[in-house]
């Protein structure tokens, strides 16, 4: 890593990086930047923003987004292809050849990705859908057992992987069981423990070799009753040693309103609890300031942690992308061979 970074990545305002944002990410430093729609316009348009936020920087920061498929997916028709919601894509693979589906579309999620100049995106979900699952998350799961979760979320995460992309896990320790939106309310899960380690984190324990991972915005009365996982350093330990991930953690938004304090002071929370990175996404100057502040830089352990993530970022094959669509479209169901 080159230079010095703080414990954030941090979102910007617009499509076009302002000067005054450019200085301003000179100085904060950020670790790395993360984009959505507000930001997105055409390629020419994203890959001068990309190009633009690690200029501001003086090193080759990731640049992360969320495109998972369905709603929740930054880059759009016209300019990139639509994708089916992960848990519907699922339904629609034909039996026995999910993995390599999968594979094929975060395959081509990477191509479009690394053609803009974004070599992270914040997905595979590895949380299991329930019945009471919240619709704001229920069809972005891959499946409603861990066995299937887990094979679905190891062939997105090496497909990413395969075109130059790092995978974000998300959201440790699992988030199926909520029943409310944590952009809005923060979730209560009572499950006890040996229920949990038996379902829910049995994705995650799974996926634990990945190199970069999400925290969840969500109270498990099991571990910590008192706060939710991003800010408990009772969950982040458990997330470390009984889940056993040792690649770099983010936090999940920290604008989210599942969150209690002012900004600065969540920041301080998830730091404080375990989580190497502190996520600030909506660009808001005043908040990223706090957020920077709270933050600090980044301390020995979660910069190797850093540094490991980043040396999985590989420069992709090439390939030629029709066949590869012709051959994710035959797997679908019911448009297989044989």
């Amino acid at each position: 890593m080159a230079g010095p970074a703080s414990a954030t990545i941090l979102g910007c305002e617009g499509p076009a990086l302002s000067t005054d944002e450019a200085a301003f990410f000179r100085d904060a430093g950020p670790w790395g930047f993360i984009l959505f729609a507000r930001n997105v316009e055409t390629p020419d348009q994203l890959a001068r923003l990309t190009a633009g936020l690690r200029d501001s920087v003086g090193r080759d920061a990731p640049v992360l987004v969320d495109q998972e498929g369905g709603r929740v997916q930054r880059l759009r028709a016209p300019h990139w292809r639509e994708w089916l919601p992960p848990l519907d894509q699922v339904a629609a693979c034909e039996p026995g050849r999910m993995e390599r589906a999968l594979w094929l579309r975060y395959r081509l999620i990477a191509e479009e990705l690394r053609a803009v100049g974004i070599d992270a995106d914040c997905a595979p979900s590895a949380d299991i859908a329930g019945a009471e699952t919240h619709p704001f998350l229920r069809n972005r799961c891959f499946g409603e057992d861990a066995a299937t979760v887990t094979r679905a979320a190891r062939a997105a995460a090496l497909g990413l992987l395969a075109g130059g992309v790092l995978p974000v896990v998300k959201h440790m320790p699992g988030h199926g069981r909520a029943v409310v939106d944590s952009h809005l309310h923060l979730p209560r899960v009572t499950a006890p423990l040996d229920e949990l380690m038996a379902t829910d984190f049995v994705p995650f324990a799974a996926l634990a070799d990945l190199p970069m991972a999400m925290s969840a915005h969500i109270v498990f009365d099991a571990l910590d009753p008192e706060r939710p996982a991003t800010a408990s350093p009772v969950v982040i330990a458990a997330i470390r040693e009984r889940i056993g991930f040792g690649g770099l953690l983010l936090s999940d938004d920290l604008s989210m309103q599942a969150l209690a304090g002012s900004i600065g002071d969540r920041a301080a929370a998830a730091i404080g609890a375990g989580c190497d990175i502190a996520l600030h996404c909506n660009g808001k100057r005043a908040e990223m300031e706090a957020v920077v502040a709270a933050a600090g830089g980044l301390g020995p352990a979660s910069r190797a942690r850093a540094e490991a993530a980043l040396g999985c970022r590989r420069a992709p094959d090439a390939i030629d992308t029709g066949p590869l669509e012709a051959e994710f479209e035959a797997l679908l169901k019911g448009r297989a061979d044989g």
